[in-house]
């Protein structure tokens, strides 16, 4: 699929907004976005005509590989995303196929990473939402969370923190996380899958 090159990139974390949520595994795309939003430089702003905190910079070298990007963190719950991620789209004017989102997956050991154009949402609400708003055709970089253990209830698993083991790795994992979509707008979904699809 060939995009705009000057076309912006949308990069969207996916989580629940609220302290209380910080540290669960389903906002782990409010983590790789915290730390994407360091890399560039910039705090994060309420957005004009989305509800959701944004900043815009550039990802890259300088020359043609410098990327114009929107980083995004929707202020709506997980299972609304799709109307605040639309409402950037369309203010920024960013074409589907420039579209990132950033999220937990469930069948996806912890901490490997999986990237791809389109397809279903597995019972991602935030997934769903967005899907719902727009179609399918936007990229994922997916951040396996593992399955839950013995019997607890996947919504209880998401919406509890990384566990203290986690923990100890999870820098290292979200730090990757942020290398891979960087790779994906500088480089291609291509490049990057053969660097990050471990």
């Amino acid at each position: 699929m060939t995009t705009d090159a000057n076309a912006p990139w949308l990069i969207v974390g996916l989580g629940n907004p609220g302290p209380g949520y910080a540290a669960n595994r389903h906002n782990v795309g409010f983590m790789v976005a915290d730390l994407l939003a360091e890399r560039i430089g910039g705090s994060f702003k309420r957005a004009q005509k989305a509800q959701a905190q944004v900043i815009e910079g550039r990802i890259g070298p300088p020359g043609p590989a410098n990327r114009r990007v929107v980083l995004a963190k929707p202020a709506s719950y997980m299972n609304l995303s799709g109307g605040p991620v639309t409402g950037l789209r369309d203010f920024y004017k960013v074409p589907t196929a420039n579209i990132v989102a950033i999220h937990d997956e469930l069948d996806i050991d912890y901490g490997v990473l999986r990237l791809k154009l389109g397809g279903g949402d597995n019972g991602h609400n935030g997934l769903k939402s967005m899907t719902k708003a727009m179609g399918p055709d936007y990229h994922r970089v997916r951040f396996g969370i593992g399955r839950p253990p013995g019997r607890m209830q996947v919504a209880d698993f998401v919406l509890k923190d990384f566990s203290s083991a986690e923990r100890k790795e999870l820098g290292y994992f979200v730090d990757r996380a942020a290398d891979a979509v960087e790779a994906l707008v500088i480089e291609g979904l291509e490049r990057a899958q053969s660097t990050y699809n471990s």
